[in-house]
């Protein structure tokens, strides 16, 4: 019997018995349907997250404190701050980092807000007019940080998008007066909303001109007398990686000379180290949820091994007639295999189907309300290949034994078999 008929006889077969055919693949179509989605989901996850970090800006090194070594102990970061506003200017004017296009340092801090009778707390960025382009941020309404609020330490502020709606609803806030730990700032603008990164919520957010952090804000200083800073972000001529290694080993001399230390006291990253470490990270979620789906699949298929069994029960004389009339054992192994591939495959096909509608229909969707994060999904091509494949290989293993137990049994006693 050659494929197409033994295919025939196999659907033949699955049809009288529609119902209990229909619920065997249930079982697949609902394995398949998770895999497919859950691991959709996880890919969107994967590449919400790479979006977000690239839409920080582009060819970005991010320097942050370490610790600093006061009176030969080790003090770890957030004792004393190691990085400074000199720091960053060093690194873009001492001519020692040509790679370097711009510099953009940032000091953070929090406090509570007050406005139009409402309040927040929130977080206080303190940057430089630099920081918008770096950093790809932009006022939506107004302007952002310029020079001249630099220079005189300016009591002005940009809201971020979540705290302007906080503050001010839909009214306009421009022109408005907020209060930020007991000092008055005026607002100028209101940033286009950016949404959650690995910094946490870009809408959640204050800027305000560094020096009036530095002066108004947070009066720390570092060990040396500096104006401390949380972090510099820098933004390269490009995004080679012999850019990036020449840069970073630039950077990392003179801050070692500048801060006078054999041992680094800051951490330098780069985007693809970001990039790279949230990849791992949403891989493993990814491949997690495609495991815990796993598990229905083999519910399925111990559902395919239970019915097969039946089916050889049902069938023991049917096998007997055709041992009888010729038939060798391989010819009934194949069958059975064949019939339990056909019941798995259409599972499968049918789960695939489902997995990508639901999918869709998951996408966009958000969780806990309008300020949540909108459920992305993605639906890759290896998903659909993998469930598919492991649809077929759970029919072929799960249907071996049923297959074996007919192929063994005697034409005499399987036609004496009632």
């Amino acid at each position: 019997m050659n494929l197409t008929e033994s295919v025939r006889v196999a659907l033949r077969a699955l049809g009288a018995n529609k119902l209990r055919s229909a619920l065997t693949m249930l079982g697949m179509v609902i394995g398949v349907g998770a895999v497919i989605a859950l691991m959709s989901i996880g890919k969107g996850v994967q590449a919400g997250v790479t979006d977000q970090i690239k839409g920080m800006g582009t060819n970005l090194l991010f320097i942050s404190p370490g610790a600093q070594t006061q009176g030969g102990v080790r003090a770890q970061a957030g004792t004393a701050p190691t990085l400074t506003r000199e720091d960053a200017e060093a690194i873009l004017d001492s001519g020692r980092v040509p790679q370097v296009v711009a510099v953009a340092p940032e000091a953070i801090n929090f406090g509570q807000t007050i406005a139009s009778g409402q309040n927040t707390f929130t977080r206080l960025n303190g940057v430089t007019p630099e920081f918008e382009a770096v950093r790809n941020f932009r006022a939506a309404e107004g302007q952002f940080i310029e020079r001249a609020h630099l220079d005189a330490r300016s009591l002005v502020a940009v809201l971020g998008a979540n705290v302007k709606q906080t503050l001010f609803g839909d009214g306009d806030a421009v022109g408005q007066t907020v209060r930020v730990n007991q000092v008055n700032l005026r607002v100028i603008g209101v940033m286009e909303s950016k949404g959650a990164q690995a910094q946490g919520n870009q809408d959640d957010v204050i800027f305000v001109p560094l020096t009036t952090m530095q002066t108004r804000l947070n009066r720390h200083r570092t060990a040396q007398g500096g104006n401390p800073v949380s972090t510099i972000n820098v933004q390269l001529a490009d995004d080679r990686p012999e850019t990036q290694q020449a840069a970073v080993q630039a950077i990392g001399d003179l801050l070692r000379e500048r801060h006078r230390v054999a041992q680094d006291d800051f951490t330098v990253r780069s985007q693809e180290d970001l990039l790279q470490t949230a990849t791992q990270i949403t891989g493993f979620v990814t491949l997690f949820l495609g495991a815990v789906a796993g598990i229905s699949l083999v519910v399925g298929g111990i559902g395919i091994m239970n019915i097969m069994l039946v089916s050889v029960t049902e069938r023991t004389r049917e096998i007997g007639i055709r041992k009888a009339t010729g038939a060798k054992r391989r010819d009934i192994l194949s069958q059975f295999l064949i019939e339990a591939t056909v019941v798995s495959i259409v599972g499968g096909t049918t789960g695939i189907l489902v997995g990508g509608g639901g999918s869709r229909l998951l996408n966009g969707i958000r969780l806990g309300g309008s300020d949540a994060q909108p459920i992305q999904t993605v639906v890759s091509p290896d998903a659909i290949l993998l469930a598919f494949t492991v649809s077929a290989l759970i029919g072929l293993f799960f249907g071996v034994y049923p297959a074996v137990k007919a192929s063994r049994l005697s034409p005499i006693e399987a036609l004496r078999y009632e």
